[in-house]
């Protein structure tokens, strides 16, 4: 009877432990799923989270996009409106745009001409939602052993072909009674071209380009600018062009941190300081280099100030230059009878061309989000 006692006492014993073990067991493995829950639920999240990429390039006007990803900035309004945005250099100009235009970019700076004459004509429906400066400056003609737009005749003369420089050259010859007929034009990568210039042993040698190589090429011995976009203010825009379908959480995220870049720059305090040296190093010059450039760059430091631009006749009256000059040289392609080929939608809901193959937008909206405390 004692050794029954004593296994039967065993037997509760062993039967006590093993639901203690098993509560024991339910509980470590309710807790893992609980954990593993969590890491799914923030996982997904994280996967929901929409991509989007924005190429730029170097020029005095978006070297502030490189500080805005630098500093935090870009996230920090990406992360507002829920968005991840991937900030890519190009090294080569044109290269960007035709990378956009074939949709491995969701935005890219450029030019209200390249613009126009790139993705609009590819058929792609894209929007500069972001007004940043006009070049005042910027851009220039510069001659070897030359003083004026004049002793550009007869010289070769080097620039990226169809880009804004050609539309700068064919102003400059507008303006003097020249005509292209006068020069040869030679097509020149932007990133090669200082070197190649530098390089080039003939004493009348030619070239159009932008800043920083604009800087840097006016500077080497010998050389005069006869010629820049100061000429022609308003002409020459820089913009933030984004695919037209892409969603407004995208866009604001954008508008967001150029502004807040912007105003970081002019506070004029350490941080702005700090700012441009960043911004200068990045370009590759110096402080005062860079310095002298932004005094040739018409940046529209405040939204209110872009609105109010992108909202004048100015603007159409520009972009009548602009898609002139395109149409003679050809740049909205074989189909194209007129001018009128592609249609350019301004705020206010004006068009010009055809508007039935509406490609390019200027719109305020975002800039106005901005301007009214709204983003």
């Amino acid at each position: 009877m004692a050794i029954a006692r004593v296994r039967k006492s065993r037997s509760k014993f062993s039967n006590a432990e093993e639901e203690e073990g098993e509560k024991k067991m339910l509980k470590k493995i309710t807790q893992f799923v609980a954990v593993a829950l969590a890491v799914f639920a923030v996982s997904a999240h994280a996967a929901e989270k929409p991509v989007f990429r924005v190429a730029w390039s170097h020029y005095t006007g978006w070297e502030p996009w490189a500080y805005a990803q630098d500093s935090g900035i870009l996230k920090k309004w990406a992360d507002k409106y829920g968005v991840t945005i991937d900030l890519v250099l190009v090294a080569d100009y044109m290269e960007s745009i035709n990378l956009y235009t074939a949709g491995k970019f969701d935005g890219c700076v450029m030019t209200n001409m390249d613009a126009l004459t790139v993705p609009a004509v590819g058929g792609v429906d894209s929007s500069a939602i972001i007004t940043g400066d006009f070049s005042d400056g910027n851009d220039g003609v510069v001659v070897r052993n030359g003083s004026s737009v004049a002793d550009l005749k007869g010289r070769k003369i080097r620039l990226v072909e169809l880009s804004v420089s050609h539309y700068l050259l064919a102003r400059a010859f507008a303006s003097n009674n020249m005509s292209e007929r006068d020069v040869t034009l030679i097509n020149s990568s932007d990133s090669d071209i200082t070197s190649i210039f530098a390089g080039d042993e003939d004493p009348r040698a030619a070239v159009v380009t932008w800043n920083p190589m604009l800087m840097n090429v006016r500077n080497m011995r010998g050389t005069t600018m006869v010629f820049d976009s100061s000429k022609i203010p308003g002409e020459i825009l820089d913009l933030m062009v984004v695919r037209t379908s892409a969603p407004g959480s995208f866009k604001r995220a954008l508008t967001g941190a150029w502004y807040e870049t912007l105003a970081v720059m002019s506070s004029r305090s350490k941080q702005a300081e700090d700012a441009v040296a960043f911004m200068a190093k990045t370009a590759g010059t110096t402080v005062d280099s860079f310095n002298a450039q932004l005094k040739t760059t018409h940046m529209f430091w405040t939204p209110l100030d872009a609105v109010s631009f992108t909202r004048s006749p100015k603007l159409k009256e520009t972009m009548e230059y602009v898609r002139t000059f395109s149409f003679d040289h050809d740049l909205f392609g074989k189909g194209a009878k007129t001018k009128d080929y592609v249609g350019i939608h301004f705020p206010g809901g004006s068009i010009t061309g055809n508007a039935k193959n509406v490609k390019f937008r200027f719109v305020a909206d975002f800039m106005q989000e901005a301007a009214d405390g709204k983003l």
